[in-house]
């Protein structure tokens, strides 16, 4: 039970991070996280009582299983509409635990352009560098994903990334953690930010390659890497919990 409210209060954690970052349109977004030894699925809820994601607690959120259908949530809430992005994304990848969709609205209008994200930050964040040289899928179609049919697409187009540009939509993130699934959404914004501005000034240019090479064949072991076994928070998610949580 304990590990449980643990969750509880994550998920709720990681949706006030998520509307105080501003990192989507308000109310819409959510957060989801499996919970362990079971078939359940714990996610913050929609409906004509919920909360904006800045004001999330853990009464706005509700447990459903892996058909999206709700197993326990107040009056008033009910799954999301996408709750098969969650779904669909855990069943294909048992190896993630933690699944988000939000829309920022400088990716959106990347992806809105058919504008490549091009590896423009080195040593500034090189967790964005990282990201991009794995590459990131772009689901093709502008509609919501409400059906189970709609969830699988996406997963499959997500592959084996742990980010997914979705077009004049939005992103889906995931993690084994719930801090690695903000974090990536985190990197990915703040990346689209520079690129924006860096093409308001002339035009975003690629690093060189040998910076490239250079900078992730050097990367600290503290980076995270896919597979990791669970681990204390890093500093970074300790700093947007006690900022923006």
């Amino acid at each position: 039970m304990a590990e449980i409210d643990d969750l509880k209060e994550e998920v709720a954690k990681a949706c006030r991070i998520i509307g105080r970052l501003q990192l989507t349109r308000e109310p819409n977004g959510h957060v989801s996280v499996r919970i362990p030894r079971s078939e359940l699925v714990l996610i913050k809820a929609r409906g004509p009582l919920e909360a904006p994601l800045s004001y999330t607690t853990v009464d706005d959120l509700a447990v459903i299983n892996m058909d999206g259908s709700m197993v326990e949530g107040r009056d008033g809430l009910a799954p999301p509409a996408e709750v098969f992005i969650h779904t669909e994304v855990l069943r294909a990848r048992p190896e993630l635990n933690s699944v988000i969709h939000i829309h920022p609205q400088n990716i959106v209008a990347y992806t809105i352009a058919g504008k490549p994200i091009l590896p423009i930050v080195g040593a500034y964040n090189p967790s964005a560098l990282r990201m991009v040289d794995n590459g990131i899928p772009t689901y093709p179609r502008s509609v919501l994903i409400n059906s189970k049919q709609r969830g699988g697409d996406l997963a499959g187009m997500m592959g084996s990334a742990r980010i997914c540009l979705m077009r004049a939509h939005g992103i889906t993130s995931a993690g084994a953690l719930v801090e690695e699934a903000i974090l990536n959404a985190i990197h990915l914004n703040d990346l689209a930010e520079l690129h924006f501005k860096a093409d308001l000034l002339g035009g975003a240019t690629p690093i060189a390659e040998e910076d490239l090479r250079d900078l992730l064949d050097r990367l600290p072991s503290d980076v995270r890497q896919p597979g990791e076994e669970r681990r204390p928070p890093s500093s970074e998610w300790r700093y947007y919990s006690e900022a923006y949580g």
